[in-house]
């Protein structure tokens, strides 16, 4: 039994006999690219919004942990701050978590082969300008979602390496554009093959593309 910062409790149980069976074969694969706009972009066209959690409670947050500070230490008014605050948090979590859950379990249902980049999030989170956003998306929980639930139902998740240039690649040819490591680049056409790219699904069939590589070469 734990007891939260928003004062409910929680009991936990372990379940150590529990058979999950494996989902039935799609025969379709996926690429994913992850964004801030947009929580997840698939190589099929899909784009799963952000909805911004954090975001949207942001000033009702600032103005609660404003009284939280006026009120005196170890005094009761101060305490009901505190839980009002904690709440408030709780509730931002929990709608965060509930529509991760959704949307990756959407997912994994509905594909084979999961390609995502191996984002090294927790150096993007140095950079401040792009901190909150960050943990507004919920980027590492999408990503470890994924990973326990392709584990549970018999689907694959392959990580592409960090530094691939997903979105500077033209996924119809190949041709690596420069230009677009501007991320005001949103819609680009490949000079070669005169391709029309948005940029992120552009960058989720790359990321697919090389997924599938990795899988066949090991």
């Amino acid at each position: 039994i734990t007891q939260v910062p928003s004062g409910k409790y929680y009991v936990s149980v372990v379940c150590t006999d529990i058979e999950i069976q494996p989902l039935n074969k799609t025969n379709t694969n996926v690429g994913i690219d992850l964004g801030i706009k947009e929580l997840a972009t698939l190589s099929d066209n899909t784009k799963y919004e952000n909805k911004h959690y954090l975001k949207n409670s942001l000033k009702r947050f600032e103005l609660l942990h404003k009284r939280l500070t006026r009120k005196p230490k170890g005094s009761q008014n101060r305490n009901k701050a505190r839980i009002k605050l904690a709440k408030l948090y709780e509730k931002i979590t929990n709608q965060r978590q509930d529509y991760l859950q959704k949307v990756t379990t959407k997912i994994v249902k509905k594909y084979d082969i999961i390609c995502i980049e191996d984002l090294k999030i927790s150096n993007m989170l140095k950079n401040h300008k792009l901190a909150q956003a960050i943990s507004d998306c919920g980027w590492y929980t999408f990503t470890e979602m994924l990973k326990y639930k392709c584990n549970w139902y018999g689907k694959q998740l392959i990580k592409v390496p960090t530094f691939y240039a997903s979105s500077q690649l033209c996924s119809n040819c190949g041709y690596k554009n420069e230009n677009v490591k501007d991320l005001k680049v949103r819609i680009w056409t490949c000079p070669v093959c005169n391709e029309v790219h948005d940029r992120d699904i552009n960058a989720s069939k790359n990321i697919l593309q090389k997924g599938l590589e990795i899988l066949n070469n090991n």
